[in-house]
């Protein structure tokens, strides 16, 4: 897998303690990209899924695990083998990305669908800079949903979640 880059106790990144894994690549390209380092698909270093699992198990106080870019989906099937290493030792995982949900179900890939059934809480959207704000938790633009995965592929539809953040 290709990553720009981990943090072992990121705080910002969804709720609790959490591991954050940044993809390295993304097509997206937004204006003001909180992480334009990850962007280029030919940087980054390569890294083994179970060395990241490992390194991501290391330290007992983590609550979750967040997969952030670069994108996330565009290394879909390794993102969704760390994203089931997280919940089986009893993390929860949060992906953002800069695709849609309705974008993301309407493609036929079954990794895309992997990673998806993996991940407990969505945050998508692209990075708009004309709608960037510090007012809403976990997320960079007033576009960007919050999505509990669970209910929207059961609903066919994105349903998103209230979160405040402490």
């Amino acid at each position: 897998m290709k990553i720009a880059g981990t943090i072992h106790d990121s705080i910002v990144d969804g709720p609790g303690l959490r591991f954050v894994v940044f993809a390295q690549g993304c097509p997206h390209n937004c204006a003001g990209c909180h992480n334009p380092t990850a962007q280029p698909f030919g940087g980054g270093e390569e890294r083994g899924e179970d060395d990241i699992t490992r390194e991501m198990l290391s330290n007992p106080l983590t609550d979750g695990l967040t997969l952030s870019g670069g994108e996330p989906f565009a290394q879909a099937e390794q993102c969704a083998a760390l994203a089931r290493a997280a919940r089986e030792h009893g993390l929860n995982v949060w992906t953002y990305t800069g695709y849609t949900f309705e974008e993301l179900t309407a493609r036929d890939d079954a990794s895309v669908r992997a990673l998806l059934d993996a991940t407990d809480v969505l945050v998508d959207g692209r990075f708009e800079l004309a709608r960037s704000t510090l007012d809403l938790p976990f997320r960079g633009s007033g576009n960007q949903r919050i999505l509990d995965v669970r209910a929207s592929l059961d609903a066919g539809r994105a349903k998103e979640m209230a979160i405040r953040q402490n």
